[in-house]
């Protein structure tokens, strides 16, 4: 054959070779190498082998640890302790020979037995700690969290990190000296039959009885923790349910006690028991003991004995024996539930109408959301997805400065939605390469008047905003639905948007995704997609990107699925882009004292009895990129996280002012704490004890349901009567009553971020509730009558949500009314607005001439002279004053 022949068919075999090697390289690897690029895209490739090798940094420490355990108990008892051949004692007999050829092979070959048997026990025994890695770091990285716990006086990350981890090292320390105890009961016994003592004594020798008494003593010193943790988790006790959580007097002076007895007469039975098995004495003061123990033991696990003295002793005296347990329990809920500085105050209620609409009236009513964010998807479905292939996933609120006014408004992102294209439109082509992005978003005023067009600030493709909301980039990549993996760019050019009867295109100019330009990435895409187009395609460049995992929810859970989110995210507009901004709660059930969170009240996938807001997720809608920032460094569960993942978290200081302004306190966790607070407020242990001044959040029918009122954003000047702050409002009835009784607000703006303030009615005041004020809107004839006919008339008349609005000592209920056709592509309109102080309830086009009837109807109700022009909101200025920083 020719050189140039054999040459020819070498590079080829090369090549070959090459080629097959680097496909079965991909696709055995292909998940590792996506998540590894994955992560590296997005700035976090060394979390990504952190993440990796911790876990198995823990288990091969466990293992080893367990291994030496193991290894060093077998090796002693098969090498330290080596036996004499049977003929050197004189006595050979066929059971002897056949025990001690039998005991020899453990001898001689002791190494080889042993390194896999101990190997195979400890991987077995270590186990759980590798699918409990990250309990183990947070046990080795936790900080102190700087308060005690009221019983035992240990600092609380022992209850929070610690003593989850003890529980589980405790139970495999346990095993592992079960195994080996009985493995050398088991050597040792098999050496006493190959080596008979002279004399024909039973005894084993000394070198032996050490051993397993050392091994012994651990297991009885392991025995004496039990009973330690078992006292620790009387701080866990629901016995007391639902008067209180945690331990009562019963188990503080009776339950404690007996297991501390427990545990010191174990430590004795024990040291009893080994001194009778090394000298064969001690068996009276063992016998004692051991029934000691046991009637210990007994009066700890038999029920009627704390039931006894619950009733002899605590219940003709209950809150005066259970008084300091009920405080405890008190303090440790509300610590828990971050409800420790809330503030107190009386909101003074006047009757009277408002002498005049003075600014600070003006700009709380401009910022009244009399739309539910329900109804409003709805008009901005039918009026501004414009194209088949968008959707608006759900509305925002949020607040921005519009012509220098400090507005409370509604939003929502335009994302791409390929599942409403029809045949032949979802092509392999159109889903990677042509429909790649939604395209900007919508924006409404909090406040809107019946019987007029929708008054848009920002709408259309491209946006129209108004001054001070131009958006620099609308282009939406990454967002809240289900999102296709795209590559981006390409040589086929994206469809940026149409408008006038034009399809403009665009080009990808983001960081977003993992490059895509080798043909070696292209065939791992393939394989992990199962797509074969991905590698066939020709319309990729060498700046092709293929973003993927666009969904902002999957995104984070993907990078830390130790981290639970809050609730949906929420769109926002800083520096002429568009961003989302994920809350995220840190929790725990190991929180001593602290009530459980009852999970039939509001859903969640876990238990938990302490709860924290205290980490902040931002998410680039263009590029994708994720940033957390730390907006509580007190939390102990996110300072773990922090040393753990060393750069993770950012401090609040480098997120930049312009997405600051956007933060807000989470709804869902200040649900969470307002029906905590609603029994826990009462911190006088005789009103606890009585339940006296429970409250709850209310109730009121809603489109043929019951609905509970949760919180909701309003802005209102409640916290400091000269600055408006972006609140989350609630209001609380009394337990089992209509009246109001409180109004619970959070502030999310500045310094007040966080700030809970309890705005309570004097005693003696009657302040009605929200199914209150629904009886009376609904017994009115007017609002009743007018409701009847539109109902009539191809419509359906719907009230929307129930607000309350607290502004200058004047507590007021508004509500939407809005028609709906019956037609299948109905949208409401907002018609009509009604409001009520009191029994007073009036209907108008607009929140301004409402205020106006309604005024006009409190001062007839007043006696006064009612002639004169009623002072209204139709003096609203302009213009009102923009919140001071």
């Amino acid at each position: 054959m020719p050189g140039w022949k054999r040459a020819s068919f070498i590079v080829f075999g090369v090549l070959l070779a090459f080629v097959v090697l680097a496909a079965l390289f991909g696709w055995l690897l292909h998940n590792f190498l996506v998540e590894l690029w994955w992560f590296d895209a997005l700035g976090y490739g060394d979390y990504f082998w952190q993440r990796l090798l911790y876990r198995y940094v823990v288990f091969i420490a466990a293992v080893v640890f367990f291994f030496l355990l193991f290894f060093l108990n077998f090796r002693l008892g098969a090498r330290f302790l080596g036996a004499r051949q049977p003929h050197e004692l004189g006595v050979e007999t066929a059971q002897q020979r056949r025990a001690h050829r039998i005991y020899h092979a453990f001898q001689s070959r002791s190494l080889a037995l042993y390194l896999p048997l101990t190997l195979a026990l400890a991987i077995l025994v270590a186990l759980p700690l590798f699918f409990r890695w990250q309990d183990t770091l947070l046990f080795l990285f936790a900080p102190e969290a700087g308060s005690d716990d009221p019983v035992f006086g240990l600092d609380l990350s022992f209850y929070l990190f610690s003593l989850p981890i003890y529980v589980l090292i405790y139970a495999e320390v346990v095993a592992a000296l079960v195994v080996v105890l009985i493995g050398l009961l088991l050597l040792y016994r098999l050496e006493h039959r190959a080596m008979p003592r002279r004399g024909g004594g039973t005894r084993l020798r000394r070198g032996a009885r050490v051993h397993l008494t050392v091994v012994a003593a651990a297991l009885f010193l392991l025995g004496a923790f039990y009973f330690l943790g078992d006292a620790f988790m009387l701080l866990y006790t629901d016995r007391h349910l639902p008067l209180f959580y945690g331990p009562g007097y019963g188990e503080m002076v009776v339950t404690l006690p007996l297991i501390i007895a427990a545990m010191l007469l174990l430590l004795f039975a024990g040291g009893f028991l080994l001194y009778r098995l090394n000298t064969g004495k001690g068996t009276a003061a063992l016998g004692v003991t051991l029934v000691a123990l046991i009637a210990v033991l007994v009066l700890r696990w038999t029920p009627a004995v704390v039931a006894a003295v619950e009733e002899f002793v605590v219940q003709p005296n209950e809150m005066t024996r259970q008084a300091p347990y009920m405080m405890n329990n008190i303090g440790a809920t509300l610590a828990a539930y971050g409800l420790t500085d809330v503030e107190t105050r009386e909101y003074p209620i006047r009757d009277d109408a408002w002498e005049e609409v003075t600014p600070e009236i003006a700009v709380s009513l401009h910022n009244i959301p009399i739309w539910d964010e329900d109804g409003l998807l709805k008009v901005y479905r039918q009026l501004q997805e414009i194209r088949p292939y968008y959707r608006f996933e759900a509305v925002d609120v949020g607040r921005y400065e519009i012509n220098d006014v400090y507005q409370q408004v509604f939003l929502s992102a335009r994302e791409i939605h390929l599942d409403k294209l029809t045949d032949p439109a979802p092509t392999w082509v159109n889903r990677w390469l042509k429909y790649t992005h939604g395209y900007g978003i919508v924006m409404t005023p909090a406040a809107q008047g019946g019987a007029e067009p929708t008054n848009w600030f920002v709408r259309g493709i491209p946006p129209e905003s108004s001054p001070g909301l131009e958006i620099e980039e609308p282009a939406i990549y990454f967002g809240t639905g289900e999102y296709h993996p795209v590559i981006a760019p390409n040589a086929s050019r994206e469809i940026d948007f149409a408008a006038n009867g034009e399809t403009y295109l665009t080009d990808y100019r983001g960081q977003g995704g993992v490059p895509i330009g080798s043909l070696f990435r292209k065939l791992v895409f393939a394989i992990y997609f199962r797509d074969e187009n991905i590698l066939y395609t020709t319309q990729t460049t060498a700046a092709s990107r293929l973003l993927f995992r666009r969904n902002i929810m999957e995104r984070i859970n993907t990078l830390t699925p130790f981290l639970t989110l809050a609730e949906h995210p929420y769109v926002v507009v800083a520096d002429g882009k568009l961003y989302w901004i994920q809350d995220i709660l840190t929790h725990s059930d190991w929180y001593p004292y602290s009530k459980p969170y009852d999970q039939k009240v509001r859903r969640f996938d876990i238990p938990f009895n302490y709860v924290r807001n205290s980490v902040k997720v931002v998410v680039d809608a263009y590029n994708g990129t994720v940033d957390y920032y730390l907006v509580d460094p007190t939390d102990p569960i996110a300072a773990a996280y922090a040393r753990i993942y060393p750069g993770l978290f950012k401090p609040l200081s480098e997120m930049p002012s312009a997405l600051q302004a956007h933060m807000r306190y989470s709804y869902r966790l200040f649900d969470v704490q307002m029906d905590v607070y609603a029994r826990y407020h009462q911190t006088n242990p005789q009103t606890f004890y009585n339940q006296e001044d429970a409250w709850e959040m209310p109730t009121v029918q809603w489109r043929d349901d019951i609905h509970r009122i949760t919180s909701y954003y309003l802005t209102l000047n409640l916290l400091d009567r000269d600055q408006f702050d972006y609140l989350l409002f609630v209001p609380m009835t009394p337990l089992g009553q209509r009246n109001m009784r409180a109004l619970a607000v959070v502030g999310s703006d500045g310094d007040n971020y966080g700030r809970i303030v309890i705005y309570s009615f004097p005693k003696g005041t009657l302040v009605y509730g929200p199914a209150q004020v629904d009886a009376f809107i609904k017994q009115d004839p007017i609002v009743s009558q007018e409701l009847t006919l539109w109902d009539q008339r191809g419509a359906r008349a719907d009230r929307g949500r129930m607000v309350v609005v607290p502004i200058d000592g004047v507590v007021t209920y508004m509500q939407g009314v809005f028609l709906e056709a019956t037609a299948e592509s109905g949208m409401p309109q907002l018609v009509r607005v009604i409001l009520s102080q009191g029994r007073i309830v009036v209907m108008e086009p607009s929140i301004e001439e409402g205020f106006r009837t309604l005024n006009r109807q409190i001062r007839k109700r007043n006696g006064e002279d009612t002639g004169q022009a009623v002072p209204g909101p139709d003096r609203l200025p302009a213009v009102v004053p923009a919140a001071p920083e």
